[in-house]
């Protein structure tokens, strides 16, 4: 747990607020979309995070990613997944507020969990096609189970290793919003961005969580700013995010949000 703390103290001291971008683009999306104090209701999305935080019963996790700093054994309580490994509130609303900005119609997310962070993209999206995949069946079960009894009903999880499953969803179609939260691996996050480019375009917007979180996930991150597809580029800490847009200057922001 040292190292988020003093990538974090790094990060405050490199970091800005929104008042010293130049970019328009970035400008509104803060200002407008983050700032937007509009009607997205939470209630479906924070009512299934409070159940899930409450529900004690215990499951064994298939875990095929980098592990767990917290969990030391596989079986693993509910509660103690949401509350230590699920989105927060305020982050969550983030993530509501951004595919609410962005009107995305396809959305495909890298690692659904409990489906807590589904939630809040379906809240932000009631329209679009959510695409989760998660490599845990019974984790996938009980996010499916949750998911619909609280009326998200427009989500397709996928069941498998990301290897097998994110080369076959790719195949099938493009998407204009990408949140990547599953394998927090250097390799692996370099192989999913990789293979996502291919359906990707030039407005999408790829969200990637926990870009500090180890050594290996800052190199991985490295990578990703200055692949040459990458146009413009934001560390938030906790999250990067990476946009495609053609004929602008390469440019990247480490920002509070």
């Amino acid at each position: 747990m040292l190292y988020p703390a003093k990538a974090f103290l790094h990060f405050l001291i490199d970091s800005k607020n929104q008042y010293s971008i130049h970019s328009p683009f970035l400008f509104d999306y803060l200002t407008k979309g983050l700032k937007y104090q509009g009607n997205i209701n939470l209630d479906k999305a924070t009512s299934l995070r409070k159940e899930l935080i409450q529900n004690n019963l215990e499951i064994e996790v298939t875990d095929f990613g980098a592990g767990s700093r917290v969990f030391k054994t596989n079986k693993r309580r509910i509660s103690q997944i949401a509350a230590k490994a699920g989105i927060s509130n305020k982050r969550g609303l983030l993530l509501a507020k951004t595919v609410a900005y962005f009107k995305p119609k396809h959305i495909l997310e890298i690692g659904t969990s409990l489906g807590i962070s589904t939630a809040y993209l379906a809240t932000g999206a009631p329209k679009s096609k959510i695409t989760s995949l998660e490599g845990c069946p019974a984790v996938a079960g009980i996010a499916q189970a949750n998911l619909r009894k609280h009326g998200f009903d427009h989500i397709n999880i996928q069941i498998g290793e990301f290897s097998k499953t994110l080369d076959q969803t790719l195949d099938q179609q493009s998407f204009d919003l990408i949140f990547f939260d599953g394998n927090h691996q250097k390799e692996a996050t370099i192989s999913y961005f990789e293979k996502c480019l291919k359906a990707s375009h030039e407005d999408s917007v790829f969200i990637f969580d926990d870009i500090h979180w180890t050594p290996e996930m800052e190199a991985a991150w490295e990578y990703i700013v200055n692949h040459k597809k990458v146009t413009l580029s934001v560390d938030t800490f906790k999250w990067g995010i990476v946009f495609f847009k053609k004929g602008r200057v390469k440019e990247h922001f480490t920002l509070r949000i």
